[in-house]
């Protein structure tokens, strides 16, 4: 069995498995700026090496299928054999064709990323693989949500509406979202509430065309109360919605 655990807290380790030095600079530097650690293979037994005798704790790979010899599917099976576990996203290029997705899609692929994508579109297209709870409605649910936030960072206060809240945090709509893993301080009020809620957020995401995704790192207990009903009475009255259309 690996050693290798994934991490659910602070930044995220993630593995760049390709060749292509262009597309490891592309995906490293803007892992890099927000604080993320990466570590990278150019030869796919090197990436088998460093998986089966990971010590530190990596929570996603990036992998670059040209690294196989001539079966792509028999690589992703070694990969998985050493981190069953582990989100592996595949570089859309590295595919080569529908008939290998299909073979691909039973082995567990968390998703694809497309390698030529500009260096600001890394972050946005990552955070669901490196933040999945702050992503995935059933482990995290989401309402929506569209009430105005301020939020401050150092000297600087600006205003925004959200748009949508969960129990650990929210997304805002913003055209100037800041860039992760920045912190912020935020103040909001639920609706029907007459109380301000205060939260110390962590920018988990950031995409100039939505906003910015807000995780909470430090709210008080009563706030984080509220916050919590009010997501769970939302919730179950979306979801009946959906259910009786």
């Amino acid at each position: 069995m690996s050693a290798m655990t994934v991490s659910t807290t602070g930044s995220r380790t993630v593995f760049l498995a390709t060749g292509d030095d262009g597309v490891r600079d592309r995906f490293s530097d803007p892992l890099h700026q927000a604080g993320h650690r990466t570590v990278a293979a150019t030869r796919a037994p090197v990436l088998l090496d460093r998986l089966r005798n990971a010590r530190d704790r990596i929570d996603l790979l990036l992998l670059d299928l040209r690294l196989a010899d001539d079966d792509a599917a028999a690589l992703f099976r070694q990969v998985r054999a050493c981190a069953a576990r582990l989100p592996i996203v595949l570089f859309s290029g590295s595919v080569e064709s529908a008939a290998e997705v299909r073979a691909l899609a039973p082995l567990g692929v968390a998703g694809y990323v497309n390698e030529h994508c500009d260096a600001q579109e890394v972050l946005p297209s990552l955070a669901p693989h490196l933040f999945p709870d702050s992503f995935n409605r059933r482990r995290s649910p989401r309402v929506v949500l569209a009430i105005p936030v301020s939020y401050r960072i150092d000297q600087t206060i600006a205003t925004a509406v959200t748009l949508n809240i969960g129990t650990g945090g929210f997304a805002v709509r913003t055209m100037s979202p800041l860039r992760p893993p920045g912190k912020v301080h935020t103040r909001f009020r639920l609706p029907g509430s007459a109380l301000d809620v205060e939260a110390l957020c962590r920018v988990a995401w950031s995409d100039p065309r939505v906003g910015m995704g807000l995780q909470f790192e430090r709210v008080d207990a009563a706030d984080q109360t509220a916050i919590d009903d009010y997501v769970d009475r939302h919730h179950d009255r979306e979801s009946a919605q959906e259910s009786a259309r």
